[in-house]
């Protein structure tokens, strides 16, 4: 697939210089995000009275290529370089690939990257992934023995991407050490999204630094 990238800011910066672009903790509802199904998912209330975004289960959607059910797209904002920071709960069971997904350099249904969270990993689970007009391909460099799910409990993820060197770095819990590294330039700009292959969960506290495009005001 040949991008056209003309006009984006793709300097190298680093996360610190980065400006916020998007801040969402749920307590205004979920109108900025576009659901596959929007069945899945709902705006819901926790015990302590706050709200998280919560998927309920794999999607009734079927992309065009193996890759993730569940995703909920960020509107109306692209990026090339950026940080995403999150929180993120399992609501499933334990198993392999139990798992949670974030979205990123989405250009279309059959074109992004996506990062699995999965319990264990194998070349299916736990990798960073490439959709690129045919079913998934693992591109991790490195990664660990799995994602530390814990029942009940709220994890930290951070997601850095690099354009100008291709650099993508995945975080869970630990904010210094990344889990998983890789360098690809295959798609230097895109959205955001939150998820899952199919599993349930939910997402709070979402924040954005990046470098956005033009091509934002024309979403």
């Amino acid at each position: 697939m040949t991008l056209c990238v003309g006009g984006l800011p793709l300097q190298p910066t680093h996360a610190e210089e980065l400006p916020v672009v998007y801040e969402d903790d749920f307590e205004q509802g979920v109108e900025r995000w576009q659901p596959t199904d929007p069945a899945k998912w709902e705006l819901a209330k926790l015990p302590d009275g706050s709200h998280a975004y919560k998927l309920l289960g794999k999607s009734d959607y079927a992309p065009p290529h193996r890759s993730p059910h569940s995703i909920s797209l960020l509107k109306d904002l692209v990026v090339g370089d950026f940080e995403l920071t999150a929180r993120v709960q399992t609501l499933q069971t334990s198993r392999g690939h139990r798992d949670m997904c974030v979205i990123f350099g989405y250009q279309d249904p059959a074109n992004f990257y996506y990062v699995h969270l999965g319990q264990k990993t194998d070349p299916h689970a736990n990798q960073i992934f490439i959709v690129n007009d045919a079913p998934r391909v693992a591109i991790s460099e490195s990664t660990n023995a799995g994602t530390p799910w814990k029942d009940e409990t709220w994890h930290q993820v951070k997601v850095v991407r690099r354009v100008a060197d291709g650099t993508i770095e995945i975080y869970f819990d630990d904010m210094d050490k990344p889990q998983m590294v890789t360098h690809n330039r295959e798609f230097t700009w895109g959205q955001i999204g939150l998820g899952s292959f199919d599993d349930l969960g939910l997402w709070d506290d979402v924040v954005i630094r990046g470098t956005t495009s033009v091509e934002s005001q024309s979403k």
